[in-house]
């Protein structure tokens, strides 16, 4: 079976979304402990808890699940959550070879928030 899929682009500030009902908003974290470049800082911006739960999050890391493919979802407003995925290994520098992103990791982070999104699982 072939599934054939639409894709709608739309412009804007994606700190703010348009549309009615919960919204997720996800992006992708390193495993460092880093904020403070790309997307976050628009993140950051409008909203301190993300940035506040992604660092406490990775300081308490020995107790926790803080690590490649986890997800944590932090509400930012009635309606809205931001998604704080664990993606990607370290950040680029110069002596990279390859991309930081960690594919499988993301596609557990995309798992887990599609529990989430669905109401398999509470936030």
């Amino acid at each position: 079976m072939t599934i054939m899929a639409r894709i709608h682009y739309l412009q804007g500030d994606a700190t703010c979304p348009q549309v009615k009902g919960p919204k997720v908003i996800a992006h992708v974290c390193n495993d460092r402990g880093g904020w403070g470049k790309g997307f976050v800082v628009a993140v950051s911006r409008r909203w301190p808890e993300p940035e506040a739960a992604y660092r406490q999050w990775h300081r308490d890391r020995a107790g926790n699940d803080f690590r490649l493919g986890a997800a944590q979802l932090v509400q930012v407003t009635p309606d809205t959550w931001v998604a704080n995925m664990i993606g990607q290994h370290g950040t680029r520098s110069s002596r990279s070879t390859g991309p930081p992103i960690r594919y499988d990791a993301l596609r557990r982070c995309l798992h887990t928030l599609a529990s989430h999104a669905s109401g398999d699982v509470s936030p």
